[in-house]
């Protein structure tokens, strides 16, 4: 795959449940390690509902390839972070069977 620049570093993420000490849960994110990135903008629109309007960007992130399984492997439902900035993941492909690369589909969802 010519023209990747893994020149940008991101932090993965994945959703864990806490107890609350209540009964009930509580979201959280934890690190799971830093991936250098190539990180290519997509399509954009925004939208507006009754209390709030969302921009929402599609971005499409290359990362090197890590196998089925392993922490380093971003999955749908994680999350990259860079700063303030979030890169939620919607789907992960490898480039090719086996291949050095991933290309993971994410969107970034801003408040207006």
């Amino acid at each position: 795959m010519s023209g990747v620049q893994l020149s940008r570093k991101l932090v993965l993420e994945h959703q864990v449940e806490v107890p609350d000490g209540a009964g009930g849960f509580s979201r959280n994110w934890t690190a799971l390690g830093t991936l250098w990135a190539d990180l290519r903008v997509g399509s954009g629109r925004a939208r507006s509902g009754q209390e709030v309007a969302l921009s929402r960007v599609t971005y499409r992130i290359t990362v090197r390839g890590a196998a089925q399984g392993a922490p380093s492997r971003p999955a749908p439902g994680q999350r990259f972070v860079d700063g303030t900035r979030v890169f939620s993941i919607d789907a992960v492909t490898e480039v090719v069977p086996r291949g050095a690369y991933l290309i993971c589909y994410a969107h970034e969802e801003v408040a207006l």
